[in-house]
């Protein structure tokens, strides 16, 4: 992989790799595979249906689609225009998407006919008569009245020569991306072609990724994390294995018939492997490394995944403002450290520890956690005010997170801000008490939130997911955590859910939770 590479275009990844390996396989799912040359030509035609229907640089195009082939070339579709794409997810009912659409002013969008039990066409059928911004719908494995089809574009467009419109990969913005946030409406992160591609290309390379590789994709690519690899993938040469949804076993068998060598994922989805019945029956030995992140793990899943999966895992950590990775563990960090840890900067990333009046802290010191990266976002789209308050006049972002870094550099992510919990005038943070339930071996997840109180200002509670067929009760696993933290920090109370609400990327929706504990739990 050659230093260049950080500074091409999207679009200029691709080529670079298709002339390379004009007939090396590039991407595989359910219904098709196709080489490097395959998939740039096909992104061409398709540049070329969407320019003649009059989609131009700087022209905002929604993509709603599931991890499919031609989500795939339409990222590189968009890219060749210049246009800006806006991935968002494909459960998300009207009033999510009519926030987006409109906050966004997409000229298109593509879509599916129908997933999740979402009818994605009734929906932006409706949603195009009341957006004068919306014009075109298109969509994607289906066809429909009103509607241009993915397919009659590419058509189209191998009847017209098309020129790749010129990018400043400084400058132009690749993809908005709709952070979920915890309060408020989302706000839009303006991704520019840099950002997107210098972090992966950073990111593949401190990953030793070759074109031998091969990368299961079991995240939804309308996500950064996806995104990433996608780029991380192509900037290596390598093959990208699309699982439209994920389910463990389904990953077993992928990693065996398609010789995966690079495994991303939440650790969820790690653990939902490593407990199936059916594990030991799948040859995984083509597995070289993989990435966890947007959760904690616990040592012994990190120990698991590296000696019955015969996977040197990373552990990774970053968000959607910064494309997303800013900090990684090492091939040579030990288990403990991948657990406990989120690794050092990426080459390039600067990180350090500052107070509520962003002034930085001592090593060791809790505080928010502050960035400066070749993969931060040029702002929050039109919102100047939310970017002024996210990112300093120097250049440095402030990310909401809590952390500390040790005198080796390793940043430990201790919780958000507005996660902290403040019980009768003491400082908890969730996350160091969310990973000694870890070591617990019936827990499967944890997730510490704060309630309201009258007297203590706020009380800590405990909400538990025991591993199946586990049965414990609440004064055991209050007896487990009392001798591991100060009293202040031991949860008031506890409670065993069957399951968490979730975000896409893996991550439980703490808001939700409290929302959902509050009505069922009597604080005084």
């Amino acid at each position: 992989m050659t230093q260049t590479r950080y500074n091409m275009s999207v679009n200029q990844l691709l080529e670079k790799a298709s002339s390379l390996n004009p007939n090396k396989e590039v991407i595989v799912d359910e219904r098709n595979r196709m080489t490097y040359r395959e998939l740039d030509t096909e992104a061409s035609y398709l540049a070329s249906g969407l320019s003649k229907l009059g989609i131009e640089k700087g022209d905002r195009v929604a993509v709603s689609l599931p991890n499919w082939h031609e989500t795939i070339v339409i990222y590189f579709a968009l890219a060749k225009i210049g246009a800006v794409l806006i991935p968002f997810n494909t459960r998300f009912r009207k009033g999510e998407v009519e926030y987006i659409l409109r906050n966004s002013g997409a000229k298109a969008i593509f879509f599916s006919e129908n997933v999740d039990n979402v009818d994605h066409y009734q929906q932006y059928m409706e949603l195009s008569n009341e957006l004068q911004t919306l014009e075109y719908l298109i969509t994607v494995r289906f066809k429909a009245d009103r509607a241009v089809s993915y397919t009659n574009l590419v058509e189209t467009g191998k009847s017209i020569t098309f020129n790749v419109n010129k990018i400043d990969v400084e400058e132009d913005i690749y993809a908005i991306l709709y952070t979920s946030g915890t309060t408020g409406n989302p706000k839009g992160a303006m991704l520019t072609h840099k950002n997107v591609v210098h972090t992966a290309v950073a990111a593949g390379e401190w990953m030793r990724c070759t074109p031998e590789d091969v990368f299961l994709m079991p995240t939804p690519i309308f996500h950064v994390m996806g995104i990433n690899f996608i780029f991380r993938a192509v900037a290596s040469e390598g093959k990208i294995v699309l699982m439209e949804k994920y389910k463990p076993e389904k990953a077993l068998s992928l990693i065996e018939k398609e010789k995966v060598t690079v495994h991303p994922g939440v650790p969820t989805m790690f653990i939902l492997e490593l407990n199936h019945p059916k594990f030991l029956s799948y040859d995984l030995s083509s597995l070289r490394t993989g990435e966890m992140a947007a959760a904690a793990c616990p040592v012994e899943i990190v120990q698991r995944v590296r000696t019955e999966m015969n996977c040197n895992v990373l552990v990774a950590y970053g968000m959607t403002e910064t494309s997303p990775v800013l900090t990684v563990t090492s091939f040579d960090d030990s288990e403990r450290i991948r657990s406990e840890t989120v690794g050092k900067p990426l080459p390039g990333v600067e990180i350090k520890i500052v107070n509520e009046e962003r002034e930085e802290l001592e090593v060791g010191e809790i505080g928010e956690l502050a960035c400066k990266s070749f993969g931060l976002m040029k702002g929050y789209f039109n919102m100047p005010e939310k970017t002024a308050e996210a990112v300093d006049e120097n250049g440095w972002y402030y990310s909401g997170d809590l952390a500390t870094i040790d005198e080796d550099g390793y940043v430990r992510i201790v919780g958000r801000k507005k996660e902290m919990i403040i019980r009768g005038g003491y400082n908890i943070y969730p996350r160091e008490i969310e990973e000694h339930f870890y070591s617990h071996s019936d827990v499967s997840e944890v997730a510490i939130v704060g309630l309201s109180d009258s007297v203590l200002g706020e009380i800590s509670c405990a909400c538990i997911r025991l591993r199946a067929g586990r049965d414990v009760s609440e004064e055991e696993m209050m007896n487990f955590i009392k001798n591991k933290i100060a009293d202040y920090k031991i949860p008031d109370k506890i409670v065993f859910v069957e399951e968490f609400p979730m975000t896409p990327s893996g991550k439980i929706k703490k808001v939700l939770l409290k929302e959902q504990l509050a009505k069922r739990i009597t604080t005084r």
